[in-house]
Parts: structure tokens; sequence; C-alpha cells
């Protein structure tokens, strides 16, 4: 009798990732379907092509995989236990003396590894592939990398940075982000204003920052000096990320960079809500898949059993919109009313935890 846990959750793991992949599959499948008919119309501008389309599209995938899952997870793990007590094999598997929490810690941890490759999928290939899709997008316009930084401000300490355009630039194994036309403006504790140099180039290498045709304005107390350098270091601790956190969306960020941005900002009293709501927004996923999964099964040893598919997805779907309704109406309020996002990600999953075991206490009464 000893074996019966070890072949039971195997039995369940069959069933449930079974579902769940058949699942994300099909949201999957629709939802690039749709990403491809919005790339055709597209396809003839600049030296945009079909092949530059399904490449594009293609790249999303991944990201795509890891926005979908919590909602093919919850809306599998209902067709999978559905299917199971429709045929009274859960009633079966209770006679065998596993209670209904057993069954559910059965089911988290079916789900437990590909939620875990969706984290690692959304650190790391994810905003590969968001970045490399924008890459091909960008054939589309020949001005698009140089409108990416046009107008760029950045700020670092008491320096403000301002550059007219720049791009990315690449010399076999070499690669760095190039700005030109800069102009940086130092100030005292005071606000008062000391210098400006104006820079023809500013180049991010390994070793720091390098300026390129610099020529510098200094305003002493009751003189103005003027300098000149064709290559001056600039000591500075603003990076690429910092720099890319003002062009690019946080969501296709990963954490390292978003934390990186959120350090930049508070440092420099800059607003990093966005940032930390994508930040921390990570940091829960797992939680949200493994809530609202143990949300809906106490649906399957009751309305289910009698119930079809429709009937299951159309209660996985109503879990899934009610719960990132509840998420989304938080976040906003956390931005709003300027407290700990923490706090915004922590309560629907907590309530959706908390909603699962009281109606686990009434179906068990």
């Amino acid at each position: 009798m000893k074996h019966w846990p070890r072949l039971h959750d195997s039995y369940l793991a069959r069933s449930v990732v079974g579902s769940v992949l058949m699942t994300w599959g099909v949201l999957l499948g629709l939802d690039v379907v749709l990403a491809f008919a919005g790339e055709v119309g597209d396809i003839g501008k600049g030296a945009y092509t079909v092949n530059h389309a399904i490449a594009a599209t293609g790249l999303t995938i991944p990201w795509r995989a890891y926005n979908l899952f919590p909602t093919a997870a919850v809306i599998g793990a209902l067709l999978g236990l559905g299917q199971l007590a429709a045929s009274s094999e859960l009633t079966a598997l209770r006679a065998l003396g596993l209670s209904r929490r057993r069954l559910s810690v059965s089911v988290a941890f079916s789900l437990a590894l590909l939620t875990l490759l969706m984290v690692v999928n959304g650190e790391t290939l994810a905003p590969w592939g968001e970045e490399r899709a924008q890459a091909i997008k960008s054939v589309r316009h020949t001005d698009m990398v140089v409108s990416k930084y046009s107008g760029l401000w950045a700020r670092e300490g008491d320096m403000f940075l301002n550059a007219r355009s720049g791009e990315q630039r690449q010399r076999g194994e070499d690669r760095w982000l190039e700005l030109r036309g800069v102009r940086m403006f130092q100030f005292d504790g005071e606000g008062r204003l000391q210098s400006i140099a104006n820079a023809e180039a500013a180049e991010h290498r390994p070793g720091g920052w390098l300026l390129r045709g610099v020529e510098r304005t200094t305003f002493h107390a009751k003189s103005v000096s003027r300098q000149r350098a064709e290559v001056e270091r600039w000591d500075s601790r603003l990076d690429e990320t910092a720099l890319a956190a003002s062009v690019t969306k946080p969501r296709n960020m990963a954490s390292r960079e978003l934390s990186q941005s959120i350090d930049y900002r508070q440092r420099n009293g800059l607003d990093s809500g966005d940032f930390e709501n994508i930040y921390w927004s990570r940091w829960f996923y797992p939680f949200n898949v493994l809530a609202l999964c143990l949300a809906a099964i106490p649906f399957a040893f009751g309305s289910l059993r009698s119930g079809g598919y429709g009937k299951r997805i159309f209660i996985g779907i109503v879990f899934a919109l009610g719960f990132w309704v509840l998420q989304r109406t938080f976040s906003e309020m956390a931005s709003a009313f300027r407290f700990d996002y923490r706090i915004a990600y922590a309560v629907p999953p907590v309530f959706m935890l908390a909603m699962s075991w009281l109606m686990f206490r009434r179906r068990s009464s």
C-alpha cells in the first residue's frame, strides 16, 4: 500500500500536465496566428519581407508562452481533473485514503516543473527573443535606431546628459552603445550650473565611457573658461542598462536589468513605479500559477463531475479573468496611492488561496 501515493502522483501528473499542454498549445497557436496576421500588414514597408515577419513572430513565442501559461494552467488543470471526476477516478483515489488536500498537493507538484521552466524562460529566452524581434522589425524604418535614442535624457547624480541620436555599433565581437550630439550639464549642490560640455560622441566601452571631441565651458564665480579635448574619459555609474531603461519597455527586460533600472532611478530621485511593477510581477509569477490552480481544484470534486468540457473551460476562464482583474486593480492602486507593489501582488494569490481553503472546508463538512 505504501506504493500507492507514488502511482497516484504519476497518474495525476499525466492527466493534468497533458491537459495543460494541450490547452497551452491551443492558446499559444491562436495567439501566434493573430500576431503574424498583424505583421502581414507591414510587409513591404522598407526592407520588411515575409521572412522577416515569420522570424519576428517566431522570436516572440517564448514571451507569449510565458504570458499564457497561468491561464493555460488553470484551464488545463480543470479539464484534466474534470475528466477524472466524470469517470469517478477521483472518487476511487479518495476511497484509497487520499484526501482532497493530498490530491491538490499532487496537482501543484505536477505543475511545478512547467512553472519553473517558465520562470527561467521569462528571465532568459523571452527577453532575448523580444530584443531580436525588435531588431528585425527595425528594417521597416531605416531611421528607427536613431529615433529610438533621439532626445534621450539621463541623470547621474548632479550631471544631466542629453543625446540627440545614437545607435548600437559592432565591430567583430566588440559591441558598444554610441551616442552622438551629446550635451552634459553639471550642477552644484545648490542647483547652480557649473559647466556645460558638448561632445561629438560618447561611447560606452567595457572600461567605462569615452567622450570624443569634447568642448567644455566652466562657469567660475567671476569668469568663464573653455577647454577642448579630443578624447576624455568619463567616470560614471551610468551604464547601457540605465540608458535603455529610458527607451525600452520594462516588460521586455530581465529582472536583473529591472533591478538595475530601479536602483538607478531611486538613486537619482526619478520615478521607478513602472519598473517596480514589472519586477515584482516576475517574483510573484509562480505564486500566481499555484493560487489559480489551487483555487479552482475544489470544483473538480463537485460541479465538474456532471459538466462537459465547455463548463470546465468556462470556469477556468472566469477564474483566470477574475484573478487578473483583481491583480490589475491592486497594481493600479499601488501606482496611484504609492504603496508597496509587493503588497499589491501578494493580496490576489492570498485571496485565492483563502477562498480555496474555505471551499475545501465547506465541501468537507
